[in-house]
């Protein structure tokens, strides 16, 4: 086996067990103490350990790491940039996108939806990361494109959440059909109202799912916090 194919092991290891909540928001990790769980040796998990840091997953804890705390700031931060971002990117989407494109990528949403029985959250996450960098790359800007792959990258745990049971998974994948038929009509304004919709919509099902678990999580362990909020009125 060689060295990308260990670090590629450990950090879908990894990455794994973070979302679900295996290893848990704000627990101390050690390089050493991950080896059993990522089945390597300490340079395929150092390695791991930095991408999943790009991802939002991890981070620096004095000279160890800790698995980053959910911040529920962070996540309406980001979910505000991933409205604008959307919007802008189905808005051209609709000038710029090709008929057999849009076949595609309703093929893209219905195929994940048949085969989401089998699938479950993992399927879900995966074919909710497809869908949206797909549409997104119909803006042919490579630059927004880029950027929801990132938005999507840093929301990848409470995503996980969002994807957690069948009905949210129909819901979404009913909500990305009506965004492609949209799109396919040409109607601009009723596209970008369905992404903003879409987007709103997982934001407040995600941070109410929060709230309400906030002190259940925090007696299991998992740290939920909240720091200063970007959107709030300076003092």
């Amino acid at each position: 086996m060689n060295d990308e194919t260990r670090d590629g092991g450990a950090y879908a290891a990894l990455r794994s067990a973070i979302l679900a909540f295996e290893l848990a928001p704000g627990e101390k990790l050690s390089e050493r103490g991950l080896e059993a769980v990522a089945g390597g040796s300490r340079t395929p998990v150092r390695a791991a350990l930095m991408r999943l840091a790009a991802d939002g997953l991890v981070q620096r804890a004095g000279r160890g790491w800790q698995v980053a705390p959910i911040d529920l700031a962070e996540v309406r931060a980001v979910m505000e940039y991933r409205e604008a971002l959307e919007t802008a990117a189905v808005r051209l989407a609709v000038e710029r996108a090709t008929g057999d494109e849009l076949d595609a990528l309703r093929l893209l949403a219905a195929a994940h939806e048949a085969s989401d029985p089998g699938g479950g959250q993992e399927a879900g996450l995966q074919g909710g990361t497809d869908f949206h960098v797909a549409l997104a790359g119909l803006s042919r800007n490579p630059f927004l494109t880029e950027g929801m792959g990132q938005v999507l990258t840093r929301l990848l745990r409470v995503r996980w959440l969002s994807a957690s049971t069948p009905d949210s998974r129909a819901l979404a994948r009913a909500e990305h059909l009506e965004i492609v038929d949209a799109v396919a009509a040409r109607d601009v304004e009723r596209a970008a109202a369905l992404v903003t919709a879409h987007s709103r919509g997982t934001r407040d099902r995600l941070l109410g799912f929060l709230a309400d678990e906030r002190r259940r999580l925090r007696a299991s362990g998992v740290a939920v916090i909240e720091s200063a909020d970007a959107g709030a009125p300076a003092t």
